[in-house]
């Protein structure tokens, strides 16, 4: 009998097996996820104590004959599931930094913290939205009525002949936004320069807020070495395909003695100490190496524009801990898609489909990329041309800062496995002998393996977050 080729057909033909109990449970980590990974081979249990052998699994003998790994990829163009998990952990990090929990000290709530936004210089005029007063109250979807894009009283025309005006008041989704008044006057080259060496220049900007804050210390008397900075931040590709910087910066104490321990700051150094060292060090500048296309190298600093508030944990605060945990979780799972690009690592072969010296704004970043990175101390940007150049992460913070997502990854696994244990009689995980799972697992495709299991899978993560979410509505309304 010949296969549907109907999806619905294919998932019912599923469901009425009678392994898809089993099915579903097998693949429930894995199941809101866009392209599993899909592993075989064995799994043994070893008791740690005496080396014992107490289970042995063989994939073989699963659903499928695989376990379904999530991908864990973090961009929401990429994989809607992963990356939520990853934004919710992200703003699990950042907000512990701030009010403590998760293995931070709750005293860091009460420790001075600034919010500094970096953004980069300007390569090229470009079409923007700016709404001078806001009476939106700050909702993501902003519909305040914006200034005229580039209104001038002289029409101006660049040497190309093209008319730098634009009286056009542009709405949000507007896709002229970003893109260069005149394509030809725009830097291309020095954009994807400064994209590639962005990085630098934050361990830079990091390295001179840190000297003039121990300055600072010593000044007043204090020991230098009992003062340390905890940092994060996150990277937001803007619509022109720049990168700019979303930072936190709080003031530690320290003990020479032990490099981990998280103390309060020692008293007369506050908040405003440390938004002079950010406006000190945003004047933090370098050369590039000479390039074959610029002997004299490209001048690496921050734009004009630098905004540096101070962290509140207060309610009414103007910056609280839940709106900068909120908008640097955002930014952490988005890359260049803002800017109308997403593409995975290009090659030779695959290049001449994104990168045109004629073409669109991001297809001349590209073909920048791509021609400044025949060089061998430039192959970086080669590397990530597919990025426009930037090839840092786009969420990262100081060991002291916050608890990891290694440690936040592995509560949920231990979640997972106790989660149908049950409790013991006091209330407590019935404890379990201490044991070492040996994986001996070879990486054999990704993706479901037909479209009626991704449907099938995605439909029942969606029913297990709408039960979270009425449990989670129901626990609010009781506690109420």
């Amino acid at each position: 009998m010949a296969r549907s080729t109907d999806i619905r057909d294919q998932a019912i033909a599923r469901a009425a097996r009678p392994d898809y109990p089993a099915w579903v449970s097998h693949v429930r980590a894995a199941s809101g996820c866009t392209r599993p990974v899909r592993l075989a081979g064995t799994m043994t249990t070893i008791e740690a104590a005496t080396g014992r052998l107490l289970d042995s699994v063989d994939t073989a003998h699963m659903p499928d004959g695989v376990i379904y790994k999530a991908c864990g990829n973090r961009r929401e163009s990429v994989c809607p599931s992963c990356s939520e998990t990853y934004k919710r952990d992200a703003y699990q990090v950042v907000r512990a930094g701030l009010v403590g929990g998760k293995g931070v000290p709750e005293h860091v709530a009460q420790h001075p913290a600034v919010f500094p936004t970096f953004t980069a210089p300007s390569f090229g005029e470009v079409h923007t939205r700016v709404v001078k007063r806001h009476t939106c109250g700050k909702r993501p979807g902003c519909d305040c009525r914006p200034e005229p894009c580039h209104a001038r009283r002289d029409v101006a025309v660049c040497p190309h002949g093209r008319r730098i005006v634009c009286f056009a008041r542009h709405e949000a989704t507007d896709k002229a936004l970003g893109t260069p008044m005149c394509l030809d006057c725009y830097d291309h080259a020095a954009q994807v320069v400064w994209n590639l060496q962005a990085g630098e220049l934050w361990r830079r900007t990091g390295e001179a807020i840190r000297k003039y804050i121990r300055r600072v210390a010593r000044q007043r008397g204090i020991d230098p070495d009992r003062v340390r900075l905890a940092k994060g931040k996150a990277a937001e590709m803007q619509r022109r395909g720049v990168i700019h910087f979303h930072a936190i910066i709080r003031l530690d104490g320290a003990d020479p003695d032990d490099k981990t321990a998280i103390l309060p700051p020692p008293p007369g150094l506050d908040a405003q100490d440390l938004v002079d060292a950010v406006e000190y060090a945003a004047r933090t500048a370098f050369t590039t190496d000479p390039h074959p296309a610029n002997p004299d190298g490209w001048r690496i600093g921050w734009g004009e524009q630098l905004l540096t508030k101070v962290i509140t944990t207060a309610a009414d605060g103007d910056v609280t801990d839940g709106m900068v945990a909120a908008y640097l979780a955002k930014y952490a799972t988005k890359a260049t898609e803002v800017t109308g690009h997403a593409s995975n690592r290009l090659t030779d072969a695959t290049v001449s489909l994104y990168a045109d010296p004629d073409g669109t704004h991001t297809e001349r970043l590209i073909e920048a990329c791509w021609t400044l990175g025949t060089p061998r101390d430039w192959r970086g940007l080669r590397r990530w041309a597919h990025m426009l150049g930037f090839g840092g992460h786009f969420f990262t913070k100081s060991r002291t800062y916050s608890v990891t997502f290694a440690v936040l990854r592995q509560r949920r696994i231990v979640h997972r496995r106790t989660e149908t244990s049950g409790p013991a009689g006091d209330g407590q995980v019935a404890e379990q002998p201490t044991t070492l799972v040996v994986n001996f697992l070879q990486f054999v495709g990704a993706g479901w393996l037909s479209p009626a299991d991704a449907m099938l899978a995605t439909t029942s993560a969606a029913m297990a977050r709408e039960h979270q979410q009425q449990a989670r509505e129901y626990l609010s309304s009781t506690a109420a």
